[in-house]
């Protein structure tokens, strides 16, 4: 009798830290069946976004409102990058997205600044206006070869 209910409470406490770790996996990973709802889509294209990953934050006003949901190279060689932002939330067709750096070394993010327009991007659209990466090695070697 012992035996079993050492047993049980092995069984049960399994499979509880299985289901938190689950449950976990769901609430901070990039897990897009239970969040696609959450989101909706904007393209935007940069001439140099050295640095950016899928996964990096979006912000606006200092505040996350999404995620870089795909980075690819489109047919003009500049960088295609899919913006999933919050539904919810209203961005100006005129706003525009930065890539920036998070501290000195930090990680990229995209900035979203608004704009003026009364009309808002619909899910799918291209953001016209953005703001490529600042490339401070490029920039260090242009000062240090004279070409500043």
């Amino acid at each position: 009798m012992r035996k079993e209910s050492l047993e049980i409470g092995v069984g049960l406490f399994l499979v509880t830290g299985f289901l938190a770790f689950a449950y976990l996996s769901t609430q901070f990973g990039e897990f897009s069946l239970l969040s696609s709802g959450k989101y909706y889509t904007v393209q935007a294209e940069f001439e140099n976004i050295t640095g950016l990953k899928k996964g990096a934050n979006i912000s606006m006003a200092g505040v996350y409102i999404g995620k870089v949901s795909g980075i690819a190279l489109n047919s003009d060689d500049l960088a295609l990058v899919s913006l999933d932002v919050q539904k919810g939330l209203h961005i100006s067709d005129d706003a525009i997205a930065s890539v920036k750096t998070q501290g000195i070394i930090g990680d990229k993010f995209i900035k979203i600044s608004q704009g003026g327009s009364e009309e808002y991007l619909q899910p799918g659209d291209f953001m016209s206006e953005t703001e490529s990466a600042l490339d401070l090695e490029e920039m260090i070697s242009q000062f240090i070869f004279g070409k500043v």
